[in-house]
């Protein structure tokens, strides 16, 4: 016969929750983002995840947004640096790593608009931005060019990232797409004739078209333009 006031479960007895690191803190948000969204990741649903309390989480991570900058730092692993080590024109090869930094971005759209302002300053980081380096100066692009060069690039890629996840989370971006389209070629050529001269052409090419001319601009005028 079960008493009915059972003895208190004695504190010794019950498993000891897993020790608090700063890795499993990020592993926890990475996990956290991809199920829920970055805009999940908070300093409070993360300690609920954890079993702990907010205050408990910042000793390792100074507040969200050093969160999601570990969260981005984490995810840039992903990124396939394999064109720095590969042949062929470094041009090519370089716009081909800006690609996968940009649709690592494209996966995780909440992180991209983070990353605009969020700065990871871990080991894959580090590892991108040396790839970018390493080739622009494979290209002969003088240092001085390339030191700035390379946070325009980034920029450039997490911005387009960032626009294109505003796009998708607005129902009515494509429909604003077409209504300015459709300005555009109604244009009057009498009033605007280089806008008419040029037409289609204004909108032509697909957005991974037109963002590796974007690159090569970029790169062309890195290396012609001195400090």
């Amino acid at each position: 016969m079960t008493p009915r006031n059972p003895a208190p479960r004695s504190r010794r007895e019950r498993p000891a929750k897993p020790a608090l690191t700063y890795e499993g803190i990020v592993a926890t948000a990475v996990a956290l983002m991809r199920s829920e969204g970055l805009h999940r990741v908070t300093m409070r649903r993360l300690a609920q995840e954890l079993d702990t309390g907010p205050a408990s989480l910042y000793v390792y991570v100074a507040g969200t947004a050093e969160l999601h900058a570990a969260v981005l730092e984490e995810l840039l692993g992903e990124v396939d640096l394999s064109p720095v080590r590969t042949s062929g024109d470094w041009r090519d090869r370089l716009v081909a790593l800006l690609g996968s930094y940009t649709h690592t971005l494209f996966q995780h759209p909440g992180l991209a608009q983070s990353a605009l302002v969020a700065r990871p300053r871990g080991a894959n980081y580090l590892s991108l931005v040396e790839a970018v380096l390493a080739l622009l100066h494979e290209g002969g692009v003088p240092d001085a060019q390339a030191a700035w060069g390379v946070d325009v690039l980034l920029h450039v890629a997490t911005a387009t990232a960032a626009e294109q996840a505003v796009r998708d989370r607005d129902a009515a971006a494509e429909d604003e797409h077409e209504a300015l389209v459709g300005v555009l070629r109604q244009a009057d050529p009498a009033t605007y004739p280089r806008i008419a001269v040029l037409g289609a052409d204004l909108f032509s090419g697909t957005g991974e078209e037109r963002l590796a001319w974007i690159f090569r601009l970029l790169i062309s005028g890195m290396e012609t333009t001195p400090r």
